[in-house]
């Protein structure tokens, strides 16, 4: 007997003595707090994400080849690092080398590249959340982990939600989430709060407007 099986038995024995009618407690939890409108949505996420000290920009469809671009230049990136299914006109006009996604990538080489572009699956609003499942567009969760800048671009409002829950219905539990709140960031016992320690220092995202 492993100790799934053990820990299992455990369960059952303890369910064993409870009334076999008993019927289960159900709450009724709030699927979002507040009713917003689809614009009213977007601002709470930017707001929320720049909380979390992320850089939020926001632009047309039309606009956003030339932001990554500008932003890159800013950043003097001499590298970028690019998902296999990135949408090519993002960095058409960007000067960076582009590095495309392999797996026999090591973390060493991924720690060299300047910059990461991806799109993501959902933003949360109510949370300043964005989150990567490994799609096309985003590519595998180390490529996100590792280089200290990462640009995400978002689409709204087709692309954001207000709660978690709503953010969950969008989800398959089966890919590899990614939940980014803001850049990474931790704090000792002393509160002093250091950046950078299990994933990128600079966040960026870039609200792209799809009307």
């Amino acid at each position: 007997m492993n100790s799934r099986e053990r820990i299992l038995g455990r369960v059952r024995r303890a369910l064993a003595d409870g009334p076999a009618d008993e019927t289960p407690v159900s709450r009724d939890y709030l699927r979002e707090h507040g009713r917003r409108s689809a614009a009213e949505t977007v601002d709470l996420l930017a707001e929320n994400l720049a909380d979390y000290r992320a850089i939020v920009h926001r632009c047309a469809d039309g606009e956003l080849a030339e932001l990554i671009t500008r932003l890159l230049a800013e950043r003097g990136s001499r590298t970028v690092l690019v998902p296999p299914g990135l949408p090519p006109h993002w960095l058409g006009a960007a000067e960076a080398t582009q590095v495309h996604d392999r797996a026999a990538s090591t973390a060493h080489e991924l720690d060299r590249v300047d910059s990461v572009v991806t799109g993501c699956a959902v933003a949360i609003a109510e949370t300043g959340t964005l989150v990567l499942d490994g799609s096309p567009d985003q590519g595998r969760r180390r490529i996100t982990l590792v280089p200290d800048h990462h640009i995400c671009v978002v689409r709204v409002p087709g692309q954001v939600v207000s709660s978690v829950p709503q953010g969950l219905e969008r989800l398959d539990p089966a890919r590899p989430l990614t939940w980014i709140s803001g850049p990474s960031a931790t704090s000792d016992i002393e509160l002093d709060r250091v950046e950078g320690v299990h994933g990128p220092r600079t966040l960026e995202v870039i609200l792209v407007d799809e009307d």
